[in-house]
Parts: C-alpha cells; sequence; structure tokens
C-alpha cells in the first residue's frame, strides 16, 4: 500500500471550470467551429492567455493558448525565489510539485498558484511556447491577441523571422494590455471575447479576408468604447506567413 503522503498529494482528474456563456451579439452566433481561430498568448501559459483560452472556448470559439518566455515562471516564497519550469512541464505535474509538502500545499494555495495550475490541467496538458510552435500550427490562427506589449513585439517578431510558408496568409496580432494577476486577467478575458465577437461576426458577414480592411476600424471603434469602462491599451500589427 502507498504511504498516506503519497496517496494524500495524488494528482486528481480536473474539470474544466466554467465561466460566464459569453453570449455572442445579436446574429453573430458560430457553427460549431468558428469561422476563425484564435491564438492567445501570454509570458508563461497559465494565467494571462490560459483565462482567454478558457474563456474563448467555453463561448464556442476555436482558440489556443502559448507563452513567449524561455521559461515557465510562477510566483515562489520571494521575489528571488519562483517556480520555474520547462514549456512541456504538464500542469498536473507542476501543480504535485507544489503540494509535496503540507506546508508548500497552504502557500501556493494562499498565492493562487495552485489554482492557476488546476485551471491549466483542466483546459489541456501543458504550456506551449510560441516560438516553438510549427508554422503550420501558427498559421492556423486568423487572429493572435497578446496580452502585453512586449509579447506583443516578441509575436510579431518571431511571425517576421520565420520562413514565409507557401500559403503566406495574413496572421493578425493585437494586443490587450494586461497586468499579469488573476484578477486582471479574468476582467481582460472577457474584454478579449467581446473584441473576437465582432471579429467572428465581421468574417461571417463579410468573409475572413475582409479583415485585412476592415479590422484597423474595429479596434478603433472597440478601443473607444471601452475606453468609457475600463482604460484599455489596444496595438495591432498585420503580419503574412
Amino acid at each position: 500500500m502507498a504511504p498516506m503522503s503519497a496517496r494524500y498529494h495524488q494528482p486528481q482528474r480536473l474539470s474544466r471550470p466554467s465561466t460566464p456563456p459569453g453570449l455572442p451579439p445579436h446574429n453573430a452566433r458560430p457553427k460549431p467551429l468558428s469561422i476563425l481561430s484564435f491564438g492567445v498568448v501570454c509570458s508563461s501559459n497559465i494565467n494571462r492567455s490560459m483565462e482567454a483560452h478558457l474563456v474563448l472556448g467555453n463561448a464556442g470559439l476555436t482558440a489556443e493558448s502559448y507563452g513567449t518566455g524561455t521559461k515557465v515562471r510562477l510566483p515562489g516564497r520571494s521575489a528571488m525565489e519562483p517556480r520555474v519550469f520547462n514549456f512541456g512541464t504538464r500542469y498536473e505535474d507542476m501543480y504535485t510539485s507544489m503540494v509535496a509538502t503540507k506546508e508548500d500545499e497552504a502557500f501556493f494555495t494562499h498565492n493562487g498558484v495552485l489554482q492557476l495550475c488546476r485551471r491549466g490541467a483542466a483546459v489541456k496538458a501543458a504550456p506551449q511556447r510560441w516560438q516553438d510552435t510549427p508554422s503550420s500550427a501558427v498559421t492556423k490562427h486568423d487572429v493572435v491577441i497578446a496580452f502585453e506589449e512586449r509579447i506583443f513585439d516578441a509575436v510579431v517578431e518571431d511571425l517576421q523571422t520565420r520562413e514565409p510558408t507557401e500559403d503566406f496568409e495574413p496572421i493578425q496580432v493585437v494586443c490587450l494590455d494586461t497586468k499579469d494577476n488573476p484578477a486582471e486577467a479574468k476582467i481582460q478575458g472577457r474584454i478579449a471575447l467581446e473584441l473576437c465577437w465582432l471579429l467572428e461576426k465581421t468574417a461571417k458577414e463579410n468573409g475572413k479576408d475582409s479583415l485585412v480592411v476592415e479590422i484597423p476600424e474595429i479596434l478603433d471603434g472597440f478601443q473607444k468604447e471601452r475606453m468609457k469602462h475600463t482604460p484599455i491599451k489596444v496595438l495591432h500589427q498585420l503580419c503574412y506567413l
């Protein structure tokens, strides 16, 4: 029989968290798979991009999430002692490593990291690094949303330095600048959903190619409307790959 400690900390199968239903605007309901594919990107693919991945996916939109950092970094006992993992490490394995002792479990429950790992494990297996993602997967995305200006810059730079594909399709890269904490990520996840429904509605009515022309006006109107409620900085770059 396994020791009590091993049985106590054995990872359990995690259910996908629920989010508000995120109903689309009138006349914008998607088919089972949305017309557009969305990539959402933060640094470690565990907080901001994962919140957006969850919210968009639960609303019926096609989404995948990524990070641009060199490692997955989670808050530790001090700023000098983060918990660091390689991209590709399963969220459940991160969770297990942070409940190795009752003291660790109490600490990482208190600082919210365990909840981030549980949410991640309920949505997909492991964090993915944007720069290591093959172009064949990247080009499936019509729109990529970055949640910080430096991450936006990293995504644009990566797209501009990749070998062009044969189809050389447009990819709309958007920045919705967001502080890296769970509360702000939750707010911005809902804001990202609003924007994605606007883009999905445009693509449904006028075709995906229409975004090349129409997205600057859509983003300008979206930013002006959101500024009435939540200060938001929106950046945009059209890339091809």
